[in-house]
């Protein structure tokens, strides 16, 4: 699990450094070969009887694939100020990135495209998301809104996807995944969430000329059908940025992209 900071001055950074490379499924020679020093000296940091450098614990931390937000927390657990701002996203230093996500968003339009964070908060979105948010209980509207539990909810987009079985499985795969890569314990809460939503019927594989599964979504008397796509900022510096993700959505058919435009 992601340790606080409290928990990161509790463990020390061998510790943690071991607990990234086994769920990254590394071996201490496997590690030692990608960082370019001996396996004994992997293992002398991860049982303590060797105090890494600043410069090994940032070099360990890359080659695990470690989140910036966990590589703050090896840095302090072994005794170095950490190197990664974690700015507010209202803040001034944002203004540029700010100003980027909305220019993304407003290009997109009419189609519906949002910027969600590490824990799919929906934190900027354009017009188009008015798709997702007509009808929805308004708890599922209180903020901080979050995309996957607006998608799935029974009182959400749940009852409006007609493939929600598919969808279900795909998104708590991906979901987990993510829990996996970064032992987030809020993420896990949130998988944990979702798991207890109806729609877990068996889904059946994929057909041998399926490339991608659209979801399929009712908005008055139409079916919709929509692509998903995410990407994120590519060589970030700061955490915040780092975490965010841009999710955009594309009409699957030309009769989704016609109604879309019509909206």
């Amino acid at each position: 699990m992601t340790a606080t900071v409290e928990e990161t001055f509790q463990r020390p950074v061998g510790e943690l450094l071991r607990g990234w490379r086994e769920r990254r499924r590394l071996s201490q020679l496997d590690l030692a070969n990608q960082v370019e020093v001996s396996t004994r000296h992997v293992s002398f940091v991860e049982t303590g009887r060797s105090k890494p450098s600043r410069e090994m614990v940032l070099r360990l931390a890359e080659h695990l694939d470690v989140p910036l937000r966990d590589r703050n927390q090896l840095l302090l657990a072994g005794g170095y100020a950490p190197i990664y701002s974690e700015a507010s996203l209202h803040s001034p230093a944002m203004l540029a990135i700010r100003a980027a996500l909305r220019r993304l968003l407003r290009a997109h339009e009419p189609y519906p495209a949002l910027v969600v964070d590490r824990w799919w908060n929906i934190v900027e979105g354009n017009a188009g998301i008015r798709l997702f948010t007509d009808g929805v209980a308004p708890e599922l509207l209180t903020a901080p809104i979050n995309a996957l539990r607006l998608t799935l909810h029974p009182d959400g987009l749940g009852s409006r996807i007609t493939n929600l079985p598919e969808i279900r499985a795909s998104v708590l795969t991906s979901l987990h995944r993510q829990v996996a890569s970064t032992a987030d314990p809020d993420l896990q809460d949130l998988y944990d969430e979702l798991r207890g939503y109806a729609g877990g019927e068996r889904v059946e594989p994929p057909g041998p000329a399926e490339v991608v599964v659209p979801m399929r979504l009712r908005h008055g008397d139409r079916e919709l059908s929509l692509l998903t796509t995410i990407a994120t900022f590519g060589t970030p510096l700061d955490v915040t940025v780092s975490e965010l993700m841009i999710e955009s959505f594309f009409p699957a058919d030309d009769e989704t992209a016609e109604y879309l435009r019509e909206l």
